[in-house]
């Protein structure tokens, strides 16, 4: 069973969208870049890669504080902003490729539903439970 909700799966296994992650620096300091990602379906988590990665500013916020949050977002015309964001349990690996995985903590999502007759203001938010 999945973290995410069958709407928010559509969405995030449907059309290529940019994700911003955010993570913290050693001192505190907030550090948001925008960024591709995947979904891994057999582990339920976001996959980010990149050029580089290890030597990211990312890559070792991450491998410090074990720690991050992604949103993915966009806006239909006329004015229904829509997106999920991913907040949780984040790991730097270096094998067998570099890159962060993502573990659902909490998960907030809005607009998804076109029949709710939301504008994009009524968010769900939950924390899930890992198995």
């Amino acid at each position: 069973m999945s973290a995410f909700t069958p709407v928010e799966l559509a969405y995030l296994t449907g059309e290529r969208r940019l994700g911003r992650l955010a993570t913290v620096g050693a001192d505190g300091t907030p550090h948001v870049v925008p960024l591709g990602w995947s979904y891994d379906p057999d582990d339920d988590v976001i996959v980010i890669t990149g050029h580089d990665m290890v030597r990211s500013k990312k890559f070792r916020d991450v491998a410090r504080s074990g720690r991050a949050a992604l949103v993915v977002d966009d806006v239909l015309p006329p004015w229904r902003p829509r997106g999920v964001e991913i907040r949780g349990h984040a790991e730097a690996r270096e094998a067998p490729r570099p890159h962060i995985r993502l573990v659902p903590e909490r998960i907030v999502s809005w607009g998804l539903d076109p029949d709710d007759g939301s504008d994009g203001r009524t968010r769900t938010a939950r924390t899930v439970a890992r198995r």
